[in-house]
């Protein structure tokens, strides 16, 4: 009688590993832009209101904007 090998193959599991990491840094990178042209459109704004509102939410946060 055979049995099958219940080893799990390490090239697939190398491949959906680095499948993986560049997804999380795809995020991690459209995150981080995202992030900065909310910020600097908002603190850039001609707009009073657009301005005020960014800056409330930055203090509220404790980001130094001043």
């Amino acid at each position: 009688m055979t049995h099958a090998s219940t080893q799990p193959t390490t090239r697939g599991a190398s491949a959906q590993a680095t499948t993986q990491g560049a997804s999380a840094q795809a995020v991690a990178g459209l995150t981080l832009f995202l992030g900065l042209a909310l910020v600097f459109t908002v603190g850039f704004a001609h707009s009073s209101t657009l301005h005020n509102a960014g800056h409330d939410t930055r203090h509220a946060m404790a980001f130094p904007c001043h």
